[in-house]
């Protein structure tokens, strides 16, 4: 039986223009569309940073990392001095600052907190980017900044960290807030709000399958979560609008050892801030690192 597709309603709106221009690609060549899709895909925002962020990212030690495998450079944040440390993970067209209220209050808990600006996001280099190139940044860091007590991660971080620990990142326990799931879904979702039909969703998807060297749908969350052992806490608001509930409740029935906690009225963003939500993790976290 065919799983039900999942509506990636994105708050982020298309500019016209761009749609309009990737409608008459589509009409004269097909095979330009899908070059200039996918592309426009793989290209996120980037956002000044909110006051908010501003303490994190001031008393951050800040340093540039390479990622050989990518021939890329991140730019890696380090807040706190306990060598218990945390992993944080942003989304798509995040930083490394994004998750500073979770931060704050492991720095209170007494972790300290190590995150990056993923590539082509916040301050790293780069206009395109991916998240099997954000895999490759977490096993870079971890690497360089690791062992980790545990990660976090937000949206495309929380499909991340699945993918990471599934290819050998070693954690007692990990959060993921507001977690995507199937990238097939995120593809097919994008290119019909462009106003284009499925063909081009096809020719695209052939794109990252090149790229992953296989069905890229395969590091969809859920997929990855078969393989995943450690204790995971799901957070999901019941009104995201960027990344539908469904898609922690799938990584949740895959997973060996998982608690789904479902708020209501934060939103994909706003939940990151919110305090009932912020001590929910921090207990979870303490909880499970020994």
């Amino acid at each position: 039986m065919e799983q039900k597709k999942e509506n990636y309603q994105q708050t982020i709106k298309i500019p016209k223009p761009i749609s309009c221009s990737a409608k008459a690609l589509a009409f004269v060549s097909p095979k330009l569309a899908s070059k200039f899709v996918a592309r426009l895909f793989a290209t996120p925002m980037k956002h000044k940073i909110p006051k908010r962020e501003y303490k994190m990212e001031q008393e951050s030690i800040k340093e540039k990392l390479q990622i050989p495998s990518l021939h890329k450079e991140i730019v890696v944040y380090s807040y706190g001095n306990s060598k218990k440390k945390i992993l944080l993970v942003h989304g798509w067209s995040g930083r490394g600052t994004q998750l500073a209220k979770i931060a704050e209050a492991l720095l209170e808990q007494g972790y300290s907190t190590i995150s990056f600006d993923g590539p082509a996001h916040g301050k790293s280099p780069g206009k395109t980017t991916n998240m099997l190139e954000f895999v490759d940044a977490v096993i870079e860091v971890d690497k360089k900044h690791g062992p980790f007590e545990a990660a976090v991660g937000h949206s495309l971080g929380s499909m991340t960290l699945l993918n990471a620990v599934r290819s050998g990142l070693k954690l007692k326990t990990m959060v993921l807030v507001g977690s995507g799931d199937s990238i097939n879904d995120i593809i097919y979702d994008f290119t019909n709000k462009l106003g284009l039909k499925d063909n081009i969703g096809d020719r695209v998807k052939k794109k990252f399958d090149s790229i992953a060297q296989e069905d890229v749908n395969n590091y969809s969350a859920s997929i990855a979560a078969k393989d995943v052992a450690i204790p995971v806490l799901l957070i999901h608001d019941k009104n995201d609008l960027d990344s539908p509930l469904e898609s922690s409740k799938n990584i949740h029935k895959n997973l060996a050892n998982s608690k789904l906690i479902i708020t209501e009225g934060l939103g994909h963003r706003k939940i990151l801030g919110d305090e009932k939500v912020i001590n929910t993790l921090t207990a979870y976290i303490e909880k499970n690192v020994p």
